[in-house]
């Protein structure tokens, strides 16, 4: 245990293996006797030598979390676009954009500080106080001062300190299961080594510290929920999207700038400073309106609004990120215990051997009972009784509760006629053992515990004596198992349709996990992680065969912290998308790790707050809520992708190429940025659209996505283009400026606006479904009056010159007319586009295919 890495500034002097060595070695080793403990002074030079026995977390100061939030290339991108609208003069802008990046970081700081830390819960789950043996006398003492080597007592309802070794007393009885996921509580005895955080239930005992702080096993699993975490799928896409678009923008602004510079100087030969601001004034303009300023805003709301949708389903969102993760999920890894199971020992009908009757075994077994220790055995044994109220009609004159040695309880008790008599029960073989029946009742006892073991289930020998103990009949076989949820099966079948391959983790034995999986109708390929997994593995570097282990097995047991999270970093590494459930302090680190992490109902704090998503209604049902929710966000954001995307190359192409090869300025800077506004501003609505939700996990599949882009892009530039020399066309000929109405450039200005702010709400609904725009899922409510309310602002601007230079209403019609023939011709191009990019994946693969196929 000491032979890790000492804190700064300190050295361990103990190199022995503290954890399997033999406990009288330990003491030799810590230097230590159990009669007089550690000297105070003793004590004190270890302290400085080993650390408080606390878990450090280094603190971050408010200021530099607030910091974090205005850095990154989407942060730098707005703040680049708010500098450039204050630089030249565009205050309302500079509002705008300054707006959209505060309100953007107040959502993400407001989520910051509804999750609660992990760390500091975990911090709690450590024991405050604790018994030591210093000076050569008993004294409570700070837990944080433990050293190794201390003799501490543990006792009932005492949190166990430290990492220690029972040195003395007879047994204890310590619940273990938020640290190792195991369902009941374990006996240890003198030599056996209890975890720091484990709760002593029943027993008294005497130990040695042999790790502190995070050195122990709960220091361990706190480091590695230190270190956990994945980087957000959708901040990876946001930043591509955004390096996608300001690189074009660039390249175009530097060729417009070049023509205009060539033009001007060498053409023209006339270039003044005036000229220069001018080219200068618009180009920033352009390249503000070409950065997405609203993308992360949207991105936010749209997950926002998913999250309080799932909070009806009784889902808490800590994590915003978690939501959009959810969508492209292919592997859930949950926890068995509580919630695939109910958490809940139940008997099975019992085994009879000399019994003659099920509810008078039963009813012998709760006399052996106490149920006011609260023992999952004991409050199951008295449960499975059909009248409970007939224990009060037996008078209990002794209780020996569980004693490792003799692996039973007993109790002597006297029936209503005043008959006495003892009642046991116990390990089967304890009771074999103390009954003596025959070779052939023996044997199919053991046949009976063997058959129950490999179904999964516990067993319970049951045993009476009317003669004071000195003969006994064994009664039965009591079979005990933890059933699973009703709705367990159900949810793991949904969840396989979505295209989400079910994985167990338990800190439960093999057989028992096989036996689960089997009832839930999953695969049966369940792995022993403690033997399969080398013990000094390092999570972050699975070897390649452990990798193919993880990737192929059905589930896992006997499973610690640090193999959770190994299995799955290993699955990510693979290219998979995880999501892990979990409860208990062991489970932290993995549910940090994983895509999304989920902490189910009755999870403690720690898990809570390593997790990104938190069920407060018990199982698993809520999971499939919460992928189809993630895959209706996902949809949004996508269409708000290829929308924004397809619209800012129009916008962009459309400006340089007039410029270049017209030398005609399409729009104005007041024009752009009222653009950009009417754009973006209600496009927000999306968040509240109406999706389809995918068969499949869906990913961000950047070629595909672009690639849609680009093509929808291109052919609204076309659109956007043509209209523009059709325009041209109209002020050369004096009849149709007549009729028309558009007589100036600076109509055509306004023309060019009002197309490119119709067209691209158009081009919305192309966009917002993989269908046809005129089939379901029609367009919420909230997203249709949105852009019915831009677009009437729209018109009402150019026809009564707000801004621009107003047109006649002929020629609003028209450009309306125009705009619709085109959606329907975009609507086309994104389905073909898309058929034929998926095509040629599917092609891809199916040559891969053929070529790695055997001959």
């Amino acid at each position: 245990m000491l032979n890790e890495k000492q804190p700064s500034g300190t050295k361990s002097t103990v190199d022995a293996d503290l954890e399997n060595i033999p406990v009288e070695q330990v003491l030799a080793q810590l230097g230590v006797q159990v009669e007089r403990g550690l000297s105070s002074s003793e004590a004190q030079q270890r302290l400085a030598q080993y650390g408080p026995n606390a878990l450090v977390e280094k603190e971050e100061s408010l200021a530099s979390k607030i910091l974090g939030h205005f850095m990154g290339p989407i942060a730098y991108m707005i703040e680049a676009a708010a500098l450039v609208s204050a630089l030249i003069g565009h205050w309302d802008d500079f509002a705008i954009i300054g707006f959209l990046l505060l309100f953007n970081v107040g959502l993400e700081m407001w989520q910051d500080r509804k999750a609660t830390n992990a760390l500091a819960e975990l911090k709690k789950g450590l024991a405050l106080e604790a018994t030591a043996m210093r000076d050569g006398k008993w004294q409570t003492v700070t837990a944080t001062t433990l050293v190794p080597g201390d003799i501490v007592k543990i006792r009932l309802g005492m949190i166990v300190p430290a990492d220690v070794r029972m040195v003395s007393g007879d047994y204890a009885s310590i619940d273990q299961a938020a640290l190792t996921g195991e369902s009941l509580p374990v006996t240890k005895k003198v030599g056996d080594e209890a975890y720091s955080g484990s709760v002593v239930k029943q027993g008294e005992m005497t130990c040695v510290v042999i790790g502190t702080g995070s050195n122990t096993f709960f220091g361990r699993t706190a480091k590695l929920v230190a270190g956990a975490g994945a980087v957000s799928h959708a901040q990876m896409a946001m930043f591509q999207i955004g390096n996608f678009l300001i690189i074009i923008a660039v390249v175009l602004a530097l060729i417009m700038v070049a023509v205009r510079v060539y033009h001007d100087i060498v053409v023209a030969n006339d270039w003044g400073i005036n000229d220069a601001l001018s080219i200068l004034q618009f180009v920033l303009v352009l390249l503000v309106a070409s950065i997405p300023v609203a993308m992360p805003t949207v991105f936010s709301m749209t997950m926002a609004l998913g999250a309080l949708s799932l909070s009806k389903e009784q889902a808490i969102v800590s994590k915003l990120s978690a939501i959009e993760e959810m969508a492209g999920v292919n592997i859930l890894c949950s926890d068995k215990t509580g919630t695939l199971t109910k958490n809940q020992l139940s008997l099975a009908e019992p085994i009879l051997i000399a019994g003659h009757d099920a509810q008078e075994c039963i009813l012998t077994a709760a006399l052996a009972s106490n149920i006011e220790d609260r023992d999952a055995i004991d409050t199951a044994v008295i449960s499975a009784l059909k009248n409970q109220d007939i224990l009060n009609n037996w008078n209990k004159l002794k209780f020996v509760p569980f004693d490792p040695v003799t692996k039973r309880t007993a109790a002597k008790v006297t029936d209503p006629a005043g008959k006495s008599f003892i009642v046991t029960k116990g390990a089967p073989q304890a009771i074999v053992d103390l009954a003596k029946p025959s070779a052939e009742v023996a044997q199919k006892v053991t046949d009976t515990v063997a058959a129950l073991a490999a179904k999964g289930s516990r067993a319970l020998g049951v045993a009476r004596s009317e003669d004071d103990g000195v003969t006994w009949s064994l009664l039965g076989i009591l079979p005990m198992f933890d059933p699973p949820r009703d709705d367990s099966k159900l949810t793991i079948e949904n969840a396989r349709e979505k295209g989400v391959q079910v994985k167990m983790i338990t800190g439960d034995d093999t057989a028992i996990a096989i036996e689960t999986a089997r009832q839930l109708g999953m695969g049966t390929n369940i792995i022993a992680a403690a033997d399969a997994f080398p013990k000094d593995m390092d999570p972050n570097n699975v070897p390649t065969e452990i990798l193919d282990l993880i990737e192929r097995a059905d589930g896992f047991a006997r499973v610690f912290p640090e193999h959770k999270y190994a299995i799955v970093k290993a699955l990510q590494s693979r290219g998979h998308l995880v999501a892990m459930t979990g409860d208990g302090v062991n489970d932290a680190p993995a549910l940090k790790q994983a895509d999304c992490g989920t902490a189910v109902s009755g999870a403690t704090d720690a898990a809570r707050g390593a997790a990104a998503l938190i069920l407060t209604a018990p199982g698993l049902s809520v999971i499939n809520s919460a992928i189809d929710e993630a895959r209706r966000i996902f949809g949004r954001i996508t269409s708000y992708t290829i929308y924004r995307v397809a619209l800012t190359m129009d916008i962009m192409f459309l400006v340089v190429l007039s410029t270049i090869f017209l030398g005609f300025t399409p729009l104005t800077p007041i024009m752009i940025v009222a653009m950009s506004l009417l754009d973006d501003v209600p496009i927000m609505a999306i968040a509240y659209d109406n999706t389809s939700v995918s068969e499949k996990p869906i990913r961000w599949k950047m070629p595909r996505l672009l690639s849609v882009s680009a093509v929808l892009g291109l052919f609204s530039i076309v659109e956007s283009f043509g209209l523009l020399l059709i325009g041209m066309e109209v002020l050369s000929d004096p009849m149709e400026q007549a009729y028309f109405g558009l007589t100036t450039q600076a109509q055509l200005q306004s023309l060019v606006f009002l197309q490119l702010v119709a067209g691209g709400h158009l081009l919305l609904f192309v966009t917002r479904t993989e269908r046809w725009f005129f089939q379901r899922p029609f367009p919420a409510a909230p997203l249709f009056l949105a852009i019915l309310f831009t677009q009437i602002l729209a018109v009402l601007m150019c026809s009564f010159g707000w801004l621009v230079e107003p047109i006649s209403w002929t020629l609003i019609g028209w450009i309306w007319a125009y705009n619709l023939v085109w959606m329907l011709l975009l609507g086309l191009v994104r389905r073909m586009t898309e058929r034929f990019v998926d095509f040629r994946t599917v092609r891809h693969i199916k040559s891969l295919d053929m070529l790695n196929r055997p001959i």
